[in-house]
């Protein structure tokens, strides 16, 4: 059974730092494109960050980047996000997609692989 468990969310104060991992299990995800995307209540799901297979390239939303960093660790099948500078309007729950498609800056994800999401929290 394949699975995406996200972790390391959490309650914060508006200008600190969260780091956010997506560890796979199931199945290698090595040398394909993963995700992260956010949905904060009464919003959509909305894309943040993307990397590809070997990590060589990344796409970030504007409203992320400078701020956010994708980067995975292929040897563990594990992507993180560093979040730094966090701001009340990052608040969300945070979901991490796999085996998506990274195209023209942005990453159109698959319905087949999905983790349950981790709470992001930002007080001002």
């Amino acid at each position: 059974q394949v699975q995406l468990d996200e972790s390391g969310g959490g309650l914060v104060q508006a200008g600190e730092s969260l780091r956010l991992s997506c560890a796979a299990s199931g199945r290698t995800f090595r040398g394909v494109a993963m995700g992260w995307f956010r949905q904060a209540p009464g919003k959509e799901r909305e894309f943040a960050a993307a990397i590809s297979g070997s990590g060589a390239i990344t796409y970030y939303a504007d409203s992320v980047k400078g701020r956010f960093t994708i980067s995975r660790d292929n040897a563990k099948n594990t992507v993180y996000l560093q979040m730094n500078s966090l701001k009340p309007e990052d608040t969300a729950l945070y979901y991490c997609n796999a085996d998506g498609v990274m195209s023209g800056g942005t990453y159109y994800p698959t319905s087949r692989y999905w983790g349950q999401g981790t709470q992001v929290t930002v007080s001002s």
